[in-house]
């Protein structure tokens, strides 16, 4: 796969990184004004209590990222230690944060970067592929185990399933869900299967008149699968072990953060934590969707509306921004301090015009 620079980073721009910003704090704004609630923010008391889960929120975040560097070090052989495996992480983050979830997120740029750290291209892609797969994997595993565990109407609590909005969310995630399981499938039987036939079907496909525009593109995706199933053969159960393990401690943490901010806020009265764990899995599969950077606007929208039932409905736009501002904003911040720095270590800057 040859990336030209400039195409890649071009769209790191600061212009780029405040969109999504702008979007989400409008949404959170619109929300909060429509439904600020004066004596809800009154009876707000922060306490011991309170300092305690916002900690626990700010260690799950820690955890989230220590386990995605631990997965990406198992990938790549250990061939990243784990100052480079955070910056490979934090970039990988910034580059998901500026795309939509529709695409693929940060995919290609995730490639890039890990050949641009000294990897083979071949073992970037692998390495790349795989963790993909890896969060399908988690995501084709919970979405219907926390749908029967603690059923369709406490999931979809939030949104009146009695209505034509209601429902059409329902369908939305069930179809989203099944083309995401489609998918993942898909790659599986290429990476472990037969990826030559898959190649093939692939430039079979995109030979038709109506595709033919695509057909450079699907040949690369094959060669990308290829690449990756030869990179995945004779690979052992400890390898799986920790892979699995690490991508499930991940997005476990990174559900965990919302949990950790409702407590906070919620005083002492008992929450339903595996009904909030499982909205979420609903949320972030609905997500996917947004054609928005990041899920920017969406996410803040379905927050309010899928948990606010556990909050004061005043104070759910609230949290909504303090959940992005420790899951989402950061990567944005952290990502533009580190990626002009890493540009000069690993691009030569008189090629490329930024």
């Amino acid at each position: 796969m040859q990336t030209d620079p400039r195409e890649i980073l071009k769209v790191f721009s600061p212009k780029k990184i405040i969109w999504p910003i702008l979007i989400g704090l409008c949404v959170t704004a619109f929300l909060f004004f429509k439904d600020f609630d004066k004596e809800a923010f009154s009876a707000v008391k922060w306490n011991l209590n309170s300092s305690f889960w916002f900690f626990l929120a700010i260690v799950s975040v820690v955890i989230r990222d220590w386990a995605y560097m631990i997965r990406i070090r198992v990938l790549t052989d250990q061939h990243l230690d784990w100052k480079r495996a955070f910056i490979v992480i934090m970039l990988w983050e910034f580059s998901s944060a500026l795309a939509p979830g529709m695409i693929g997120g940060g995919f290609i740029f995730a490639i890039f970067i890990l050949n641009r750290e000294g990897l083979h291209m071949g073992k970037s892609i692998t390495a790349i592929l795989n963790s993909s797969f890896l969060d399908g994997i988690f995501l084709a595993v919970m979405a219907p185990f926390v749908y029967f565990m603690a059923s369709k109407d406490a999931l979809f609590s939030g949104i009146h399933l009695n209505t034509s909005f209601g429902n059409s969310i329902f369908y939305t995630f069930w179809t989203v869900y099944f083309l995401i399981l489609a998918y993942k499938l898909f790659v599986a039987y290429a990476l472990f299967v037969n990826p030559q036939f898959i190649k093939k079907f692939l430039l079979y496909m995109f030979s038709a008149p109506l595709l033919r525009r695509w057909k450079r593109q699907a040949r690369e995706t094959g060669d990308q699968l290829v690449i990756a199933s030869n990179g995945l053969k004779d690979k052992s159960k400890k390898y799986w072990m920790w892979c699995l393990g690490a991508t499930f401690v991940s997005w476990t943490a990174r559900y965990s953060i919302v949990n950790c901010i409702l407590h906070a806020f919620h005083g002492t009265t008992a929450l339903n934590d595996f009904v909030i764990y499982g909205k979420q899995v609903i949320m972030g599969i609905i997500i996917l969707l947004s054609p928005t950077p990041g899920g920017s606007g969406l996410a803040e929208f379905m927050f309010t509306d899928f948990l606010g039932e556990f909050i004061s409905k005043g104070l759910a736009p609230t949290l909504s921004i303090l959940w992005r501002m420790l899951s989402y904003y950061p990567y944005l911040l952290i990502g533009a301090i580190l990626l002009p720095r890493w540009i000069r270590n690993h691009i030569k800057l008189e090629k490329l015009k930024l």
